[in-house]
């Protein structure tokens, strides 16, 4: 589902030359999104850079709602910022600016000079090896400095990062994905969905080629982890994954579609914070694409905060990168 654009050629914006446009899109582009559906394109403008929806990427059976499009733009939309940052652009960010154009979701303005501090220059620095791993994690805890890290990583955005440590509450949790990812795999919509997006050969620039999957886990292991094997790469054998990995649900305030792309801003700073801090991060996606499951999550751990995102962290192995699409074919022609 490889759908282009390339409708319109990189010009220069902000400022920057065309060169220096296309460097600071291509680190925007590397932001994490369901399945890899990469869901975002840019119109550039003279004086202005928009994030727009590319609907034409929606995965609309495990999300329904457009929630995790507008989340993975938000993501992308923080790596923009960021790269805008590291080369002395305060970018100056109106989000939903016109009700009457949804697929609008952030207008980007050049607000003056700025410095990157040395904390936005380590996580610009991380942002070409941040992976989503899929594989089993070494057992060992995290430390107490990354946990605050990360927890301050999500406040800086608006947003509220907690880590699961109630055995009571993991086991729940364990339960509860297994409840949506068993509902799920019952669906033959969402599993005629998730092939188009999965377990392909390499050569595609989006998606999740299937060796970037992991092996199953044993039946007796507390996690599902989705299977994106398919038959176009062996599956790895089963194996046991860590005992007690950190989970983390990533909340916002309320629901709705600024609140969404604040969710993305906020997660994709605490994945770039998780590298930064040596740490591998994959998603139990399950948790929050099942409403009712959703709704089960969010009374078991706060009451009020909807949960956006649930992580699984720990200490893993390298793992290759996913594909991802040129800037020239996510510019949309004025």
């Amino acid at each position: 589902m490889d759908t282009t654009y390339g409708l319109g050629a990189i010009t220069g914006t902000l400022g920057l030359d065309a060169d220096a446009t296309r460097a600071v899109l291509a680190l925007a582009v590397r932001a994490p999104s369901l399945h890899n559906s990469q869901p975002w394109r840019f119109r550039l403008w003279p004086d202005r850079i928009e994030l727009r929806a590319d609907t034409d990427r929606r995965v609309p059976v495990a999300d329904p709602t457009d929630r995790e499009l507008r989340i993975g733009c938000g993501a992308a939309l923080f790596t923009l910022r960021l790269a805008l940052t590291g080369i002395g652009i305060r970018p100056m960010v109106t989000r939903l600016p016109d009700r009457h154009d949804p697929e609008l979701l952030a207008v980007v303005r050049h607000g003056g000079t700025v410095r990157a501090t040395e904390e936005q220059r380590r996580l610009l620095d991380t942002v070409p090896r941040r992976r989503t791993n899929r594989r089993p994690f070494r057992d060992g805890a995290v430390s107490g400095s990354a946990r605050s890290a990360l927890r301050r990583a999500a406040l800086e955005e608006g947003a509220w990062l907690q880590l699961v440590t109630e055995r009571s509450e993991l086991d729940a949790l364990g339960e509860l994905a297994r409840q949506a990812h068993a509902q799920q795999t019952r669906d033959d919509a969402f599993v005629e969905e998730m092939s188009t997006w999965t377990g392909h050969r390499p050569g595609r620039a989006d998606g999740v080629p299937a060796s970037a999957g992991g092996p199953c886990p044993p039946p007796n292991q507390p996690w599902v982890v989705r299977d994106f094997g398919g038959t176009a790469y062996p599956r790895p054998a089963p194996a046991a994954f860590e005992s007690d990995p950190l989970i983390a649900v990533l909340s916002v305030h309320t629901e709705g579609s600024r609140e969404d792309l604040r969710a993305g801003e906020a997660l994709q700073r605490v994945l770039l914070t998780a590298t930064s801090e040596g740490l591998s991060a994959s998603f139990l996606s399950q948790l929050v694409e099942v409403a009712e499951v959703r709704e089960r999550v969010r009374r078991l751990l706060s009451g009020s905060r909807p949960p956006q995102v649930v992580l699984r962290l720990g200490q893993g192995v390298p793992v290759p990168a996913t594909p991802r699409r040129p800037p020239e074919s996510v510019v949309e022609a004025v």
